[in-house]
């Protein structure tokens, strides 16, 4: 069991390491990053050139106790508006090694949904 835990976060972070040689944020188009732990999700926006998070968002801050489909639209839909507020309108999704399915696919969609181009 432990073994199996091992090379599942392992996997997990040479997947992110693979990602990121290819993927990276300028002043127009920044990086949205994407970390999900056991209980919450957290969202950057980061300006890789100059090595700087623009923004912000945790599943910490919000009022949804669970995190779930819809609560991560929501997340999604919230950090939008709030790039939308910083005159972003493209961004690239670092989806951090994880599966783009479920949580971090609703939390594209609700960045999508908001107004700005993934």
């Amino acid at each position: 069991m432990k073994q199996s835990r091992k090379t599942r976060s392992l996997g997990r972070s040479k997947r992110h390491l693979r990602v990121r040689k290819r993927i990276s944020g300028t002043n127009e188009r920044p990086r949205v990053s994407l970390y999900r732990s056991n209980k919450n999700i957290y969202l950057q926006l980061i300006d890789d050139t100059k090595g700087v998070t623009l923004a912000s968002l945790s599943s910490i801050k919000t009022e949804d106790k669970t995190v779930n489909k819809e609560s991560s639209k929501k997340m999604g839909l919230e950090f939008g508006e709030k790039i939308s507020k910083l005159g972003v309108k493209k961004v690239v999704f670092d989806r951090g090694g994880y599966l783009y399915h479920g949580k971090v696919a609703a939390v594209a969609d609700g960045i999508r949904e908001s107004g700005v181009e993934v």
